[in-house]
């Protein structure tokens, strides 16, 4: 698989890493790497092969440093609604896939770049990586998600403070509001984010898209829901092979030798 803007690379483990190719642009998101992150993540969902995902950007300097602002210079009203409805789509899918999803967050993740980062299961940042919505900076708002997914990984106040200010805020300062799973050096993040895929692709893959079903429930539904929710997946994964090798392994005291079914 080849793809314009992105480089694609696939590990013994089963762990795809993506990385966004345009380091001369900072990895700014324009209608190409749009069109290409809708297609890969396609594929990597369809591949059996494939445990979990990564997705990082080109170089040091930039994990995604927003949009692509020059597609912006003369948008009308309803081309921008459509803009805005395409990288949601695609964000979406990127959220809804049934393969964990792992931002590792080198440098700036402004505007699109965090809501990229927003849009995966779990984000591991570089210590000088730093985030930000900017967008009332330059008169409009986020896009791609960002109103909402931000509000639902911090909290409604503090997303306010971010969007409003339009200021970025450190890798530090995420990790304590809950926006970063995990800090790592920016040498060391790469290997960082492939070691806590690699260690989630080494589960029952079924149980595994199970679980992340049940917990987009938990932050899309009530209570009452989720929990009706969980207790069905909870039963389905009982009809799998994986759950009676896994329960196997663990009578007998072995490790588990789990096969996707």
């Amino acid at each position: 698989m080849a793809y314009g803007t992105l480089l694609l690379e696939v590990d013994d483990h089963g762990v795809a890493l993506v990385t966004i190719n345009r380091p001369d642009k900072l990895n700014a998101l324009n209608a190409a790497v749009l069109g290409d992150l809708d297609q890969c993540f396609k594929d990597l969902e369809d591949d059996d092969q494939v445990r979990a995902i990564v997705i990082t950007g080109s170089g040091r300097k930039a994990f995604v440093a927003g949009a692509d602002i020059s597609e912006f210079a003369g948008l009308a009203e309803e081309d921008a609604t459509q803009l805005a409805r395409r990288g949601q789509g695609v964000f979406d899918r990127i959220e809804q896939c049934r393969k964990p999803v792992l931002a590792a967050v080198n440098g700036f993740a402004l505007g699109g770049g965090c809501e990229l980062a927003l849009a995966c299961h779990i984000r591991i940042a570089a210590e000088d990586a730093s985030f930000g919505q900017p967008e009332v900076n330059i008169g409009i708002i986020p896009g791609y998600g960002g109103t909402q997914r931000l509000s639902r990984v911090v909290g409604p106040g503090t997303a306010a403070e971010i969007i409003l200010t339009g200021e970025r805020i450190s890798a530090q300062r995420g990790y304590e509001i809950g926006l970063v799973n995990r800090l790592a050096t920016a040498d060391g993040l790469i290997d960082e984010a492939l070691r806590v895929a690699g260690r989630i692709a080494s589960k029952a893959p079924l149980a595994v898209a199970l679980a992340l079903d049940a917990i987009r429930t938990s932050t899309n539904g009530g209570l009452e829901e989720g929990l009706e929710r969980e207790a069905v997946l909870f039963g389905r994964t009982f009809a799998t092979e994986d759950a009676a090798e896994g329960i196997g392994a663990f009578m007998e005291k072995r490790k588990p030798n789990f096969k996707g079914r």
